[in-house]
C-alpha cells in the first residue's frame, strides 16, 4: 500500500490519515487544537505540520514544555516579566506568548500546569491578552495555540485537578494520535525510512532491513511508539557493518514492555470505600517500593512525569507535617 505522506509524517494507518486530513482541514484556520497520545507517537511533530500548512508558517513555530519547568519558572517564560518585578529580575524579557504573537504557540504536556496558571492561560485565550510580570498594561497577542497532552485531561478534570473550562478552551478542535502497536501497519515504513534518515545522518552505507529484522520489529508493542522505533533502528544502522540490518541488530529492552503494562494491574488492588484521592496515593506509594524507590521508572509505570510525581509527593508530606 502506497503510505500517505503529510511532511515529515508518514502512514498506511486509516485510523491515523483521518486525524491527518482533519488537521490538514483545520490548519488554515485559527481553531485551538488539542492533540492527544501516548508519549513518543509524534504529538508535536503534528504541531508543527499543522502550523507549517497555517497562513502564520512564516513566523516563528513557539514551543514550551509546561512540564520541564517549576511553575515560577514557567509563568516568567510565558508572560515574561519587567525589570524589577522580582528579585534577578535585571532587565525586561519578553514571554513565550509575545514572542508567538502572529504566529503559532505549543503548549507541550499541557496537563502538568498548575492550576493558578491554568487561570491565567484561560484569560489569555478569552482576552487575547497577556500582564507581563510587575507590568501596568495587558499587552495585546495575536495566537494560535495547540496544546498537547499525554494524560486524559477528562478524568483530570473530574478529579479536579484541570479547569474544565479551560478545557473546552483547548479542546475545539480534538485530535488524537493512535500508539503505534495499533497501527501496525506503519512499523515497516517507519523503520524503512528511519534506516535511510539515518544512514544519511550518521554518513554510513544505506542498509536494507532482512526479513528477520522486519519480524522482530512487527513481533515488539513498541511501548515508547515511534520515538522507540527511530532510536532503535538508529543504533542498528551504527552497528551493523554489511549492507543488510539483521535480526540481532535490532536490541530491545524487551523488561520496560514488561513494566509498563503489567506493573500497575500487579500493585494495586481497588477496594470498596476508598477516594480517588486515596487511591492515587496508594498506588503511587506501592509503584515505589516495587521500583525500590526509583522515581524515573515509577513515574514511567504510572504514567506520569517526574515533576508530577515530585509534586504529588511534597502534598503528601505536607499533610503529614500538618
Amino acid at each position: 500500500m502506497k503510505p500517505f505522506e503529510y511532511g515529515s509524517l508518514i502512514t498506511v494507518d486509516p485510523a491515523l490519515n483521518r486525524v491527518m486530513q482533519t488537521a490538514t482541514n483545520v490548519a488554515t484556520s485559527k481553531a485551538t487544537i488539542l492533540i492527544s497520545g501516548e508519549s513518543g507517537t509524534g504529538k508535536e511533530l503534528l504541531s508543527k505540520y499543522i502550523h507549517q500548512r497555517s497562513p502564520r508558517a512564516s513566523q516563528r513555530f513557539v514551543a514550551i514544555n509546561c512540564a520541564a519547568l517549576p511553575d515560577g519558572l514557567l509563568e516568567s517564560e510565558l508572560f515574561g516579566y519587567e525589570r524589577g518585578a522580582f528579585t534577578g529580575a535585571i532587565s525586561q524579557k519578553t514571554g513565550k506568548f509575545e514572542q508567538a504573537s502572529g504566529s503559532t504557540i505549543l503548549l507541550d504536556e499541557i496537563s502538568e500546569m498548575s492550576l493558578p496558571l491554568q487561570a491565567k492561560l484561560l484569560r489569555v485565550l478569552q482576552e487575547e491578552e497577556v500582564d507581563r510580570l510587575g507590568g501596568r498594561n495587558p499587552i495585546k497577542v495575536n495566537l494560535r495555540v495547540i496544546a498537547t497532552t499525554n494524560r486524559d485531561l477528562r478524568s483530570m478534570v473530574l478529579e479536579q485537578r484541570f479547569r474544565e473550562d479551560l478545557y473546552y478552551r483547548l479542546n475545539v478542535i480534538p485530535l488524537h494520535i493512535p500508539p503505534l502497536r495499533d497501527r501496525p501497519g506503519d512499523v515497516v515504513i517507519l523503520a524503512r525510512n528511519f534506516v535511510q534518515v539515518a544512514a544519511i545522518l550518521n554518513q554510513k552505507v544505506q542498509s536494507v532491513l532482512t526479513d528477520s529484522a522486519l519480524q522482530k520489529i512487527q513481533s515488539w508493542s513498541w511501548p515508547g511508539n515511534v520515538r522507540e522505533l527511530e532510536n532503535v533502528i538508529e543504533r542498528a544502522v551504527l552497528i551493523s557493518s554489511g549492507p543488510e540490518i539483521r535480526a540481532d541488530h535490532i536490541f530491545i529492552d524487551e523488561r520496560r514492555d514488561v513494566s509498563v503494562q503489567s506493573a500497575p494491574r500487579a500493585l494495586f488492588t481497588i477496594s470498596s470505600g476508598l477516594t480517588i484521592a486515596e487511591m492515587e496515593k496508594q498506588l503511587i506509594f506501592k509503584t515505589l517500593d516495587e521500583t525500590k524507590q526509583n522515581r524515573t521508572q515509577a513515574a514511567k509505570i504510572l504514567g506520569i512525569s517526574i515533576r508530577t510525581l515530585r509534586n504529588k509527593l511534597h502534598e503528601y508530606r505536607e499533610v503529614m507535617s500538618g
